[in-house]
């Protein structure tokens, strides 16, 4: 028995007060009607209408349980409307999740421009190392980098292309000086940067000859780019940055940028969340500002880093020995 439906002719038949009113507003039948109404009294053991071949009338307890039914109904509208608005209008939290350095660069300013335009999202990110499982519905999207994505059931969408860069600080090169070729980092101390996205203790570098393979050790191990640069500000050593992570330091001189001919880890930034189908508003909005304002802040950083490479000549950059 469907007891909502049965409800609702319940309901109906008193408004319209009649089965033939009330069959005819559902394009249904007479008997249909009545046998919904007949099941709802057999269901609560109890009569719910007075009927005769003239009129029908409410018993006391049929009174009852139609205020109790007109509710109910009401209640149920108003969620649907609600749910429904939510694939038309951005409204309501957006549960977010992204790796910490992504995170801190890209997407907490993206936030910010992302509410300009649709004050009444609210955001929860939430920023790790780890990758969410998004199908036990701790995040309703999450914002990932990664050289590529396994294999699964999740939508994706790309955000842009990135990479990192080698980064020591001035006092480390004006003691050790700087290598010239990536075989000369076998003699220096190399910071490691854990990720989800890459192998730590290789760097691969991209340059005039090709990709180069270089297995890394250092003294000092991190899992967040931000305390990598503190670890390179600080002389420890040579380090591998994400671009988003290197340019304030390079801007402000705290960091110099070695082998400048050579990037590293090409990473991609992905968009993902778990389904395509009922996406709501807030979630569809947000990976579609994403997929227009992230190509750009990305391109930005570039433009910046060609800028500094332009205006810096490595002078102090000496070559080690």
């Amino acid at each position: 028995m469907d007891t909502l439906q049965n409800m609702r002719v319940f309901v109906r038949v008193v408004e319209a007060g009649s089965f033939t009113a009330a069959a005819q507003s559902f394009n249904s039948t007479t008997g249909a009607m009545s046998r919904a109404v007949s099941e709802l009294e057999a269901h609560l053991r109890t009569r719910l209408l007075n009927r005769s071949t003239r009129r029908l009338a409410l018993t006391t307890a049929g009174e009852r349980y139609l205020k109790r039914c007109q509710q109910i109904l009401a209640d149920i509208d108003t969620a649907e409307e609600e749910a429904s608005c939510a694939h038309e209008r951005p409204s309501g939290a957006l549960r977010m999740h992204s790796f910490a350095s992504i995170g801190q660069h890209y997407v907490l300013p993206a936030i910010a421009h992302y509410r300009a335009l649709y004050p009444d999202v609210t955001v929860e990110l939430t920023l790790s190392q780890r990758m969410p499982d998004l199908f036990e519905g701790s995040a309703d999207v999450a914002v990932i980098g990664a050289s590529a994505l396994p294999d699964s059931d999740l939508v994706s969408f790309p955000l842009g292309t990135t990479f990192s860069i080698l980064c020591a600080s001035p006092s480390y090169v004006k003691t050790h000086g700087a290598p010239q070729r990536p075989a000369d980092l076998a003699d220096h101390e190399c910071l490691i940067l854990q990720t989800p996205a890459f192998a730590p203790h290789e760097w691969i570098l991209d340059g005039p000859n090709g990709s180069e393979a270089m297995q890394i050790d250092g003294p000092v191990q991190v899992n967040i780019a931000e305390s990598l640069v503190v670890a390179i500000r600080e002389g420890m050593g040579i380090g591998m940055v994400p671009l988003y992570a290197a340019i304030a330091g390079l801007r402000d001189g705290t960091l110099i940028r070695v082998l400048p001919d050579y990037t590293l880890q090409k990473m991609h930034v992905y968009a993902l969340y778990p389904s395509r189908k009922f996406i709501d508003a807030k979630t569809r909005t947000w990976v579609e500002f994403l997929r227009a304002h992230l190509p750009k802040v990305i391109a930005r950083d570039e433009a910046l880093l060609a800028e500094i490479g332009r205006t810096d000549s490595g002078s102090d950059a000496k070559p080690r020995g």
